[in-house]
């Protein structure tokens, strides 16, 4: 973008061979960076990741363990016996997973290399949301009104109910991304939802800890991007906008935030780095906000690079991820305050594998049979697949992130309208036509939109009704006329020795079966992209009589027994999947003749949880 680079970004040599400690795209950004700066990559996968776009990308990569993050992604010591192993003298940690984990960062110090990230310390101190509220006081920043310590029972969400007002926000002390997040309305509603977020938290992030916030009715969520060196300096980056979300999860996000009164983004700016200092911050971090009528209140810090950060990147023109090299490298940071610029406007998309029908936005996994991804001028797209890659139901579900950039919001706007439109996904579901209809929608043109606005406002039912998905496309096999007719063609097969990975050539008559791919006792190991079969994700619910699973998960809570009487949309069940609780709700009414799980199994799409006799 038309923005002049700030200083040469150039990593010291202590920095040469960096281990990235994460999947995905963000795990492919990074190697990119990498590869820009003249360093080696490192890829860690899983089980379920051999056969990964970020292990391809890589110069090396390496198993980490089993599909289950706790035994691979979320392992410690498995991600320090990669370090040891592969000789890498950096880490990063992306976003996600253990990025904001103090134990791994002193870990990786403690192990002589360099953690790309900041001070161990200020994760603990903004990792914990309670501490991280108090520090923001301390640094003269008003956080949202909240519960000053870990909450002991669901009294303490009624007493702050009855002295801020209903509704209230339960939150997970540690970890964020708005898992182990319920709103509740009333005090009624406050046992059942504190034991959800606490289950949640205590799932996605080991700790189940959790306090309570003021929930405001129509606010927006406003970041901003700080940078920090070990020199002590302390800048900030601008703003960002993250409105437009579901399930407390962000699905839009744009730079600068639009609409803010004079002086308030400036405010932000100066209140973050005050936050940031105050914790002794280095290296790259996001101080979030909440805004509504004109004021701001500190809602939390993520010691961490952040999923948005390519719209900050696009309107200043900083490689941030390889800011963050040279910055771990004891670099200091090669502009100033005075010196940043932004220019024009920036959106971007998460294209996540959920089907938005009528709002739901249910989790989908499975192969990608075809991924065709937006080009032309002023569009970026960072994707951690291909055509034929799987969509894993371990993992997150964020596919792609397609961004576009603009003199102004509204250029930016149409151009990422018609990058959306130029991208095809076929084999599972995807958030692109609800975002197609936020990025149309007058209210969010003219700014009137909410972290509520999305769920709260828009009628679904009209907007993107319950249709059947396309079925996925099937790839036809070679046809007798080529077929074992041709000489042998050249074809990439991945090979484990000793886990680690390496890329062999073969070469393979035209319909020869490609080598790689294999079940064993019902476990599919990882082989060639796209292999297996193609559909669409079920809708789930009732049917016959019969109440189903739409999606691979285990089951969390079961709150119905044989004999209940089920009304039409009830919920029955709850469903852990993709890092996410969904409702699993009955479509017909009648009673329960039989309920075939309990708490902690595991289902697959389909599976029949319980069994109705209807119309009774």
């Amino acid at each position: 973008m038309p923005v002049a680079p700030l200083g040469r970004i150039t990593p010291l040599g202590r920095i040469t061979k960096v281990l990235v400690a994460n999947r995905g795209e963000i795990a492919v950004r990074i190697m990119r960076a990498c590869r820009d700066l003249g360093l080696v990559s490192v890829a860690v996968y899983s089980d379920a990741d051999r056969g990964a776009l970020h292990a391809r990308c890589a110069d090396e990569a390496y198993r980490l363990g089993p599909a289950r993050s706790a035994e691979s992604y979320l392992s410690v010591a498995r991600l320090l016996e990669v370090l040891k192993r592969s000789g890498a003298d950096a880490v990063h940690p992306g976003y996600g997973f253990l990025a904001e984990n103090a134990e791994l960062a002193r870990a990786v110090l403690a192990a002589g290399a360099t953690w790309v990230g900041p001070p161990p310390e200020a994760i603990e101190v903004m990792g914990d949301k309670i501490v991280s509220r108090a520090a923001a006081k301390s640094a003269g920043v008003a956080p949202v009104p909240g519960t000053d310590g870990p909450l002991s029972g669901p009294a303490e969400v009624v007493a702050f109910g009855e002295a801020y007002g209903w509704p209230v926000a339960i939150k997970a002390a540690f970890g964020g991304g708005g898992r182990g997040m319920r709103v509740v309305a009333s005090a009624e509603q406050a046992a059942e939802g504190l034991e959800a977020a606490q289950r949640e938290a205590k799932g996605a992030f080991g700790r189940g800890e959790c306090y309570a916030e003021k929930y405001l009715s129509w606010p927006r969520h406003v970041e901003v991007q700080v940078f920090g060196d070990a020199q002590g300096h302390v800048l900030h980056l601008g703003t960002r906008d993250c409105s437009v979300q579901r399930r407390h999860q962000k699905l839009v996000e744009e730079a600068p935030a639009p609409g803010l009164p004079p002086g308030v983004a400036g405010a932000m700016g100066d209140a973050a780095v005050k936050v940031a200092k105050a914790c002794g911050y280095s290296n790259a971090g996001t101080v979030e906000f909440i805004y509504q009528d004109e004021e701001f209140f500190f809602l939390e810090m993520n010691t961490r690079l952040q999923v948005e950060h390519p719209v900050t990147e696009l309107v200043t023109g900083i490689d941030l991820v390889g800011l963050q090299l040279s910055v771990a490298a004891g670099e200091p940071l090669p502009f100033g305050q005075d010196e940043l610029q932004i220019s024009g406007h920036a959106i971007e998309v998460r294209v996540n594998a959920e089907d938005p029908s009528n709002g739901r936005f249910l989790p989908a996994a499975g192969p990608i049979s075809r991924l065709k991804l937006p080009a032309g001028p002023w569009v970026r797209s960072d994707s951690g697949y291909e055509s034929g890659d799987v969509i894993s139901q371990h993992y997150d579900n964020l596919l792609a992130k397609l961004v576009a950039w603009g003199p102004d919001r509204e250029v930016a706007r149409r151009r990422l309208l018609r990058a959306l439109s130029e991208t095809v996904v076929e084999g599972v579901p995807t958030t692109l036509p609800a975002q197609a209809a936020v990025l149309a929608h007058d209210d969010f043109i003219a700014c009137r939109h909410s972290t509520t606005w999305l769920t709260d406002r828009l009628n679904w039912s009209e907007i993107l009704p319950g249709a059947p998905s396309a079925p996925a496309a099937v790839a036809s096999p070679p046809s007798p006329a080529t077929s074992g007719t041709q000489g042998p063609e050249p074809q990439d097969v991945d090979v484990e020795v000793g886990g680690r990975l390496y890329r062999v050539r073969v070469w393979l008559r035209p319909g020869q079966a490609r080598p790689g791919r294999e079940r064993d006792k019902g476990r599919e190991k990882p082989g060639p992209r796209g292999a297996g079969p193609a559909g669409r994700l079920p809708r789930g619910g009732a049917a016959g009589g019969e109440v189903t699973v739409p999606m691979q998960g285990t089951i969390v809570r079961v709150l119905v027994k044989p004999g209940d009487l089920l009304e039409v949309g009830q919920v029955i069940g709850v469903l852990e999947a993709m890092k996410m609780e969904n409702n699993i709700v009955s479509e017909s009414s009648g009673r329960v003749v039989e309920v075939r799980v309990e708490p902690g199994a595991s289902v697959g799409t389909g599976d029949v949880i319980a069994v109705l006799e209807e119309d009774i």
